[in-house]
């Protein structure tokens, strides 16, 4: 796909259709030209319950309940930019943050929510030795997000080890980490027992159906799938992760490296709402366990 996405800019290019990168790029806002125009542009990843989706048209998750409270804390109105996710994070970063998408330049959004808070990545380097990500500041975390399993308790007694699915299939979102895990781990002895399906609510469908025995994911996406289910006899394991590496990590927000002013502004709002306690009702709204980032469990 990245292929067939050069081709097509370089196609375009040759017959003129494409803007130079000075026409096309819409420029990035800075925090008093935001506040002049009355709104705040957010732009949420697209189709991905419980965090940012649609249901009956309307916007829903817990990143949409989070943008509007910060938008509604500046005194502005939130408008959306619903995000398709890229290959990499970097092409999110890039087509929704630092310079859009080559199919509509025009679109960058103010700040972007879920984006992981780790130094490594704020940090990491490209293959020229440049920092990859050199024009966005990540700050902000808000939420510490980890791997889950559920399992469905009439196929299977526990989970005290992935072990398990030597003998019992999982299902897994298909080019997922726990797809790769799974497929990996102990040699690829649970490869031939780890089922793909096109997102954890299909993988939750085919548990359903009896096809799987149990369903890896993330927690949020888990208790939200477990919500929805409203089936006492799905349960969620306990069981450790070897070999998997990051485990658990925070997740904040990025903006442009020239608008640190709103990245500021926006952590002062967010703060509040974490410290009273609002963030992990909203959670709990939508079924969801919550869980403080690094920043405010050091503080406690």
């Amino acid at each position: 796909m990245r292929l067939i996405g050069l081709l097509l800019s370089v196609l375009l290019s040759m017959l003129g259709l494409l803007a130079t990168p000075a026409q096309a790029q819409a420029p990035v806002r800075s925090y008093d030209s935001i506040i002049e125009s009355g709104v705040l542009k957010v732009a949420l990843y697209e189709d991905f319950p419980p965090y940012s989706f649609q249901q009956d048209g309307q916007p829903r998750g817990v990143d949409y309940e989070l943008a509007q409270a910060l938008a509604n804390g500046l005194g502005l109105k939130l408008e959306l930019i619903w995000a398709p996710p890229g290959e990499k994070l970097d092409d999110d970063l890039r087509d929704y943050i630092w310079r859009g998408h080559y199919l509509r330049p025009e679109v960058l959004a103010d700040v972007m929510l879920r984006v992981p808070y780790d130094r490594d990545f704020a940090y990491m380097s490209n293959e020229f030795g440049e920092l990859a990500n050199d024009l966005v500041v990540m700050f902000g975390p808000y939420q510490r997000e980890r791997w889950q399993v559920a399992y469905d308790r009439r196929r299977l007694k526990a989970v005290p080890s992935v072990a398990v699915f030597q003998q019992h299939p999982i299902g897994v979102e298909v080019d997922s980490v726990p797809s790769f895990y799974l497929s990996s781990v102990f040699d690829g002895m649970l490869s031939g027992k780890t089922h793909h399906f096109s997102n954890p609510q299909a993988a939750f469908a085919g548990m359903k159906k009896g096809e799987v025995d149990a369903v890896m994911a993330l927690r949020g996406e888990i208790d939200w799938q477990l919500r929805q289910a409203a089936d006492s006899n799905l349960a969620l394991a306990e069981n450790a992760y070897p070999k998997l590496g990051k485990q658990v990590w925070d997740i904040g927000m990025a903006v442009h490296q020239s608008n640190r002013q709103l990245a500021y502004a926006l952590e002062e709002q967010l703060e509040e709402l974490i410290l009273a306690g609002e963030l992990k009702q909203l959670y709990g709204h939508y079924g969801l366990r919550y869980e403080l980032p690094g920043l405010y469990q050091e503080a406690d």
